[in-house]
């Protein structure tokens, strides 16, 4: 176990641009909506954004916490680490495998994490060293996979979800990213990416459809300037859907643990 942390979930997508990152973010803070202590780690060396979504000032590092230790930046009621607190992020990270590997365990292992009842690991895409890192020496407790409808999109994902299966890591869902476009004119929505595929993937691999998310500008604009749909409509429809999500997920490291009732205890 990672010391002060009770679960672990990893967010991963089998290539980029689905918007994982930005599912990664509003989960945990509907997560931390339902009552819960969460924490957020940004996997991602080479490419980290939650220190953007979360509205982390650039150049912002976290503090010492005694011998290789190192406190959590907090933001928005979430604790958050990230290369980006460590780094320049205007620079290239031009490592290799195993250095980016390294990086990663570090930020898992070095951040004294408070009392966390559920840490989200926002993934790279692909199934690459950090991937194979995670999977050897972190006790996963459950995988969440962001993919689009698109045919393409849905391949990679497969690929994502053979990953996690291959070393018994459970897949709680899928997260259909992009799955309606909402025209903020005339209100006409069209399923530009397809439609139907988070439902053929959950069911070839005997999962579920966590929660479906459109195509809205807003929910873009809102990451991008550091207050995710979440924290920026705790009452929208968008915040609605992750919470629904945030529930799922919890229902399902729930199960995983053995406590039966009502409450989500996340005991030890």
């Amino acid at each position: 176990m990672i010391e002060g942390v009770k679960n672990i979930v990893a967010v991963a997508s089998g290539k980029g641009g689905v918007g994982k990152s930005t599912v990664t973010v509003n989960l945990a803070l509907a997560m931390a909506a339902e009552g819960h202590r969460v924490g957020i780690l940004d996997a991602d060396i080479h490419g980290p954004s939650q220190a953007r979504m979360l509205g982390v000032d650039e150049g912002a590092r976290p503090e010492s916490a005694g011998e290789n230790l190192m406190k959590p930046l907090r933001a928005h009621g979430l604790q958050a680490m990230s290369m980006a607190f460590m780094v320049d992020t205007r620079e290239p990270m031009v490592w290799r495998g195993p250095m980016i590997a390294g990086a990663f365990q570090q930020l898992l292992t070095q951040t004294q994490w408070d009392d966390l009842d559920v840490l989200f690991v926002d993934m790279p895409p692909g199934t690459g060293d950090i991937q194979l890192t995670l999977a050897q020496k972190v006790p996963v407790d459950g995988a969440v996979i962001v993919t689009t409808p698109q045919d393409i999109a849905l391949l990679d994902a497969r690929k994502g979800i053979e990953m996690f299966r291959k070393v018994n890591v459970p897949v709680f869902g899928i997260a259909e990213n992009m799955s309606l476009h909402h025209c903020s004119n005339c209100g006409h929505q069209e399923p530009i990416f397809g439609e139907g595929g988070g439902e053929r993937i959950a069911a070839e691999y005997d999962t579920q459809v966590l929660g479906r998310l459109p195509l809205t500008l807003s929910i873009r604009e809102q990451a991008d300037g550091g207050e995710p749909s979440v924290v920026a409509e705790p009452d929208g429809e968008i915040t609605a859907t992750f919470r629904a999500m945030a529930r799922r997920v919890a229902e399902q490291l729930e199960a995983a643990s053995g406590d039966a009732g009502p409450d989500i205890s996340f005991s030890d």
